[in-house]
């Protein structure tokens, strides 16, 4: 009971002392909500982009990789003449999707143009649209959605129907809030019939955001004018187990399809997913430590300064320590009461730099296509942070006001 009334009286007099200098509580405080403030900011900013990340690669499909052709070697072969890997062809895509065996689903793609214009009456768009060939599986292997219309048909596909699916910002350019199913839309210089709307992903989405359609894969194959153009194969599977086991199936089954002995290196690339997406985590964890370093160093400037009031308060209050003394206060009331004094600036400060920190944060993730977090273990981190100062920073002076002598700090002018 004796020990709940002490600790009472020193909160009340901790908060007594804090209400009689603001100026200077408040100085002190605002320090340490700048370093908090610079933690909490830049870490719920990343939480909020690693979960934006993580739903966008959980829809792309964590469980997918794409093979695609090996490009142009940066290597001189003999004659100073650079080395070629020759193009995926539509018919070695279209092999491999229908005689891979394993459980999966397989979307053929081919880029057909990134700067396409696409038109409608008098209305056209800038020429930033991307246009991509593709099958029925692209939606669900990409981790688009349709927000109207429907996918392709096998027949469409089979034909290379003149049928487009168009994004959301192709849409509102070119129809407003009017009805863009079946109506004709030029896309370059061919003209389409649109079947479906992708629901929006927003501008920061991967292939093109908004500004994105679809067409049957063999009508790409009719249109585009690159030579030996290149197709990518998605390949989807339905769990993480399967992964390991169905990359390593398709590089041997898509080395048969493109000839390679045993002994030929492979003219292709497997990128899977998964790997992209730790270089993401990878680049995170850079962010994140940069974060804490900045708040660190903040944090230790705000510790100085803490510690310098701390000093100058028990100075100021030499006389206050020895009436307490003198009526029976020991020691360790006394440390205490200094000790309380300081976590309860720290933990002022530190709440201001919370609510400052997560808004700022989330103002910055927001902008920048991420979604709202609240980073729940730095945030406690964070408090535990505040309280840890305040024991470093007032330790000191508190030890140097619990071993004054009574006599004489009354005797302090």
């Amino acid at each position: 009971m004796a020990v709940k009334t002490t600790l009472r009286e020193n909160i009340a007099i901790a908060l007594q002392s804090i209400s009689g200098n603001k100026l200077r509580t408040s100085l002190t405080a605002l320090i340490i909500s700048i370093g908090i403030m610079a933690l909490v900011g830049i870490l719920t900013a990343i939480e909020g982009i690693k979960k934006y990340t993580n739903d966008a690669f959980a829809g792309l499909g964590a469980n997918s990789f794409t093979i695609r052709n090996m490009g142009e070697d940066l290597n001189f072969g003999p004659g100073g003449k650079r080395k070629v890997y020759p193009s995926i062809r539509y018919d070695q895509a279209y092999r491999f999707s229908k005689t891979f065996n394993l459980p999966s689903s397989i979307a053929i793609n081919l880029s057909v143009s990134g700067s396409a214009i696409a038109k409608y009456g008098n209305e056209k768009t800038n020429p930033n649209i991307s246009v991509t060939g593709t099958n029925e599986n692209y939606l669900q292997n990409s981790g688009y959605k349709l927000a109207a219309g429907r996918n392709f048909s096998t027949s469409e596909l089979e034909r290379g129907d003149n049928v487009v699916i168009i994004g959301d910002e192709i849409k509102k350019t070119l129809f407003k809030n009017a009805d863009a199913l079946n109506k004709p839309v030029f896309i370059g210089n061919n003209q389409f019939r649109i079947i479906g709307i992708l629901a929006s992903k927003g501008s920061g989405s991967q292939f093109g955001g908004d500004k994105f359609c679809l067409i049957p894969v063999f009508k790409a194959k009719q249109i585009i004018t690159t030579q030996n153009p290149s197709f990518e194969i998605i390949v989807a599977v339905s769990n993480n187990e399967a992964l390991n086991a169905t990359v390593d199936e398709a590089t041997a089954h898509f080395r048969n399809i493109r000839g390679l002995s045993v002994g030929q290196p492979q003219n292709f690339d497997i990128n899977r997913s998964d790997a992209i997406q730790e270089q993401l985590d990878g680049q995170m964890a850079v962010l994140t430590g940069a974060g804490l370093a900045i708040s660190i160093i903040t944090l230790v400037g705000a510790a100085i300064g803490l510690m310098n009031i701390m000093l100058v308060s028990v100075t100021e209050r030499t006389r206050e320590i020895g009436l307490r003394k003198s009526i029976g206060a020991t020691p360790a009331v006394i440390r205490k009461q200094f000790l309380l004094e300081a976590i309860m600036i720290c933990l002022i400060g530190g709440a201001g730099g919370i609510i400052l920190g997560m808004l700022i944060g989330n103002l910055i993730a927001l902008n920048i296509s991420g979604s709202f977090a609240v980073p729940w273990i730095w945030l406690i981190f964070s408090l535990a942070v505040c309280t840890l100062i305040g024991l470093m920073s007032g330790y000191y002076p508190a030890k140097k006001a619990a071993r004054l002598d009574p006599v004489e700090a009354l005797r302090y002018e």
